[in-house]
């Protein structure tokens, strides 16, 4: 294997990785939350799963990223011809959203806990913490671009 068909690997792996640690661990803060005000009053179900889901979407877009490493450089079709600084590149990548779905599911998590907790109190709150969890969904996004905007101009890098 070569460095860079590793360093290709390797990125995609960490996009992966580590925006799904930071969705796991902010999903699973907000549904143990969750789970307490459903069982005092059942009727919340469809607020308490929105406010839960948010912070998945990191994951969702470190394995978007992961996946289209993978078939920009080949390694999907069997047949890559990358170069050291497309490996590098691809490696660089995924850092991005991996570091910035890792701090921003977490970051996401604990707004979509607040959020849950707020609306349990009054249902008329859960706009505003809609919002709040919102707020941090654009990090996530931020991270998504750089990281989708250097992956499609990798395949362009001849050095």
């Amino acid at each position: 294997m070569t460095y860079a068909l590793f360093l290709t690997i390797l990125g995609a792996a960490i996009a992966t990785v580590l925006a799904g640690i930071g969705s796991a661990k902010g999903v699973g803060s907000a549904a143990q939350t969750a789970m307490g005000v459903l069982s005092e009053d059942s009727s919340m179900f469809g607020k308490m799963l929105v406010l839960t889901l948010l912070p998945g979407t990191q994951g969702l877009y470190g394995f978007i990223v992961g996946f289209l490493i993978l078939v920009s450089s080949g390694v999907l079709g069997g047949a890559p011809d990358i170069t050291l600084a497309q490996g590098l590149a691809y490696a660089g990548a995924s850092l991005a959203i991996g570091f910035g779905g890792l701090f921003s599911g977490i970051a996401q998590g604990k707004a979509a806990v607040s959020g849950i907790a707020m609306t349990a109190k009054d249902e008329k709150n859960f706009s505003k913490g809609m919002v709040s969890v919102t707020l941090v969904e654009i990090y996530a996004l931020l991270a998504f671009i750089v990281s989708l905007l250097i992956v499609i101009q990798v395949p362009n890098i001849n050095a």
